[in-house]
């Protein structure tokens, strides 16, 4: 076999038509060989000789897309000084553009052993372990465009690929949960006619299935547990894995794109799978341990403000270069339009405390690539002071936390002022104005993957997690959730009523919001996992989207709703400024009255007293769609129809005063007590002064045109 020098940039395993360059870092190695997997379970074994700034490197002729590979590095294996080198074990390529197979656990891919840890295991990993595979990169992308939506008329859909395909009944079986069936008519017409504009896909990167769960019978199906940045995961391609998940995942972008529909990635840049120092050895342990973690004092062991055994080493250049490349791949090559990143304080984290301008953040502001796509921050971490909502920079829009849990306690009825809510619903400027950020840097969202769906908000008020193996332990205790009187199933048609109008106050609440809107999939239908919050290794019918029947009356009800809420957003720019309210008249807009103006239910303007009640349960916001500061993409000024959004949280009905000087004449446009939408141009006309009853938690809303 030839083997020339090849080169040391870029790293990871290139083909160019002729053969293939391979290039990995590492400091902590004395030799590193490359090695070429055969079917046969045979393997042909290339050191890599040259090494320029640590990277050791060659190309190889003739080594054609579709060829499985690894790495067995040679160096000190000594857990006391951070080491652990062990060439009995194949490890991944960090840039490999797909993986092969998966994991069979076993003794043979850790790097001790099991009845002695401080014993060095020479186990041979390769029959057990995954494979880097050779890709080919190039593929038609025709005319694909981003669609680049502005966060004003975005409307975010988290997904995850399989648990929304798996069980669409207009699915081929063979494309089911797959990255294929993202691109089927029968899902990007559901996304369309929900006004969806993107898709935010829970991680795609290639993930490994924890020993311990698969023990259990379980699996790590949310995959949060990355071992692959570069790398679209195996499992969710419908043809194959030595290459051809990268084309079908590609695929699936164009056709996205084709919709006007962008693709955001859920990423998990904090920790990777190889866990503690009791985890197994699958690449960055087995490469260069100290470079690509944090460690402690004692160096045996991890720094883990993840909660998941590890933490990526922050201040580390080679750890940054890895992040870096691979989000610039994903974009470049890959398409993607933005990414939600993970438990992102971790990212700040270069050594204890979270710092907001740490070097991974300065990266992305200067990174001409990735500082020009969509970039959302879970803000928080398990680490202290790991609570960071709001403290992201100006480049970044955040998951709103805030907004979940008050609108949260609004309908269930807890104690709380209504400043707070009033905050909520109109960007969170305590949040995001003093450092230059505007309402669209809130990610609002009620559910997400991450705790009760919408149906078991309103159905459960405990968790019920005993599928998961760990005695109802794990999961969040305090989910601010109420079962409207009856935990779980039932019957009891004023207790299903209450949950439908209390599931509809809060999609209409989140489509009134001024921020960007995330749906948790399935929640159109009312999606339960049966009181599950915590559902992460429930690869099953459990977490699976049950796609209703035509027939089925709440799925197709809410639906509907859903879809006549997301149009009435849609529509009038009031519901999606790019601005903070000013709470005044707006100049140059010749109108007197104030953007915003709240009442009590009386239909007088809210008061101090009124806004520190934390027993108030009720108020009228109006909307001046003739006070709408900021102008349009060519300069022009953006007028709209007038809006009240009625409120009534309390347990009992409320008698409404439509506010006077506000407006003659309104027409309801939106009631949460009734079952279905109301239709366009069909709603009851009511005048200034009129006493409207509002059901007892529900919410009311009147259009006046312009």
């Amino acid at each position: 076999m030839q083997v020339w020098p090849g080169e040391a940039y870029p790293l990871g395993a290139t083909y160019d038509g002729a053969g293939t360059n391979f290039a990995v870092f590492t400091e902590a190695a004395d030799r590193v060989e490359l090695c070429l997997l055969h079917d046969d379970g045979s393997e042909t074994a290339v050191e890599l000789r040259e090494s320029d700034a640590f990277v050791r490197h060659a190309y190889v002729p003739g080594v054609m897309p579709g060829q499985r590979y690894g790495f067995r590095v040679h160096g000190p294996y000594a857990p006391e000084r951070g080491l652990r080198c062990n060439s009995a074990k194949l490890l991944l390529d960090p840039y490999a553009r797909a993986i092969s197979g998966s994991i069979r656990w076993g003794e043979e891919v850790y790097g001790y052993h099991f009845d002695d840890p401080d014993r060095r295991n020479d186990l041979d990993s390769a029959p057990h372990t995954m494979t880097s595979v050779v890709v080919n990169p190039y593929f038609d992308w025709g005319d694909d465009r981003p669609p680049r939506h502005g966060y004003h008329e975005t409307v975010i859909y988290e997904a995850h690929v399989k648990g929304l395909t798996m069980l669409h009944p207009g699915l081929p079986d063979e494309l089911r949960g797959t990255y294929a069936a993202l691109a089927h008519p029968a899902i990007i017409e559901h996304l369309t006619e929900l006004g969806v504009t993107a898709l935010e896909l829970m991680p795609v990167h290639q993930f490994v299935n924890d020993h311990r769960l698969v023990d259990m019978g379980l699996s790590n199906y949310w995959g949060y547990n990355t071992i692959g940045f570069f790398a679209p995961h195996n499992a969710y391609a419908s043809w194959g894995d030595r290459g051809q998940q990268v084309l079908e995942f590609k695929s699936a972008v164009r056709a996205l794109h084709e919709a006007g529909i962008e693709v955001i990635l859920d990423v998990v840049y904090n920790h990777t799978a190889e866990g503690n120092h009791l985890g197994p050895t699958l690449s960055f342990k087995g490469i260069d341990n100290p470079q690509y973690y944090r460690l402690t004092d004692d160096p045996r062991y991890y720094m883990d403000t993840t909660g998941t055994g590890n933490s990526l080493l922050m201040r580390s250049p080679h750890v940054l270069q890895l992040i870096m490349d691979s989000l610039r791949y994903w974009v470049t090559e890959m398409h993607v339009d933005g990414f939600r990143f993970d438990l992102a304080a971790t990212l700040a984290r270069q050594f204890h405390e979270v710092d907001r301008l740490s070097s991974f953040f300065d990266l992305v502001q200067q990174d001409p690539v990735v500082s020009q796509v969509k970039l959302i921050a879970e803000p928080w971490d398990v680490g202290e002071g790991g609570y960071q909502v709001g403290n992201f920079p100006p480049l970044w829009t955040e998951w709103n936390g805030k907004y979940r849990d008050t609108v949260r306690d609004l309908w269930r009825g807890e104690p709380r002022t209504l400043a707070e809510f009033a905050s909520r619903l109109t960007g969170s400027s305590d949040l995001y104005q003093d450092d230059g950020r505007r309402p669209l840097a809130s990610i609002n969202f009620v559910t997400c993957h991450d705790g009760f769906t919408l149906h078991d908000l309103v159905s459960y008020n405990d968790k019920h997690n005993e599928a998961n193996g760990e005695d109802n332990r794990d999961g969040e205790s305090h989910n601010r959730s109420w079962n409207c009187g009856v935990e779980g199933d039932t019957d009891d048609p004023e207790v299903l009523q209450l949950r439908t109008r209390q599931m509809r106050n809060f999609l209409a609440t989140l489509m009134l919001s001024q921020g960007v809107p995330m749906i948790s999939h399935g929640d159109e239908f009312a999606r339960t996992q049966r009181g599950n919050n915590n559902a992460y290794c429930q690869d099953n019918e459990i977490s699976w989207v049950h796609w209703p029947d035509p027939g089925e009356e709440e799925g197709g009800e809410l639906l509907e709703f859903l879809r006549a809420m997301a149009a009435l957003r849609r529509d009038h720019p009031v519901f999606r400024r790019r601005r903070f309210f000013h709470g005044r008249p707006v100049e140059g807009t010749h109108d007197d009255l104030s953007d915003i103006s709240w009442f009590t239910p009386e239909g007088k303007e809210m008061t101090q007293q009124d806004w520190e009640s934390a027993r108030a349960s009720a108020l009228t916001v109006f909307l001046n769609g003739h006070a709408i500061s900021e102008p349009g993409q060519r300069g022009e000024r953006i007028t709209d129809d007038s809006f009240l959004l009625m409120f009534n949280a309390a347990p009992k009905p409320l008698e409404f005063v439509v506010p006077v000087d506000h407006g003659r004449q309104w027409q309801v446009v939106v009631d949460t007590a009734r079952p279905d939408p109301v239709p366009p141009g069909t709603g009851p006309k009511v005048r200034a002064g009129t006493r409207l009853t509002l059901t007892d938690r529900s919410l009311t809303v009147l259009q006046r045109p312009a």
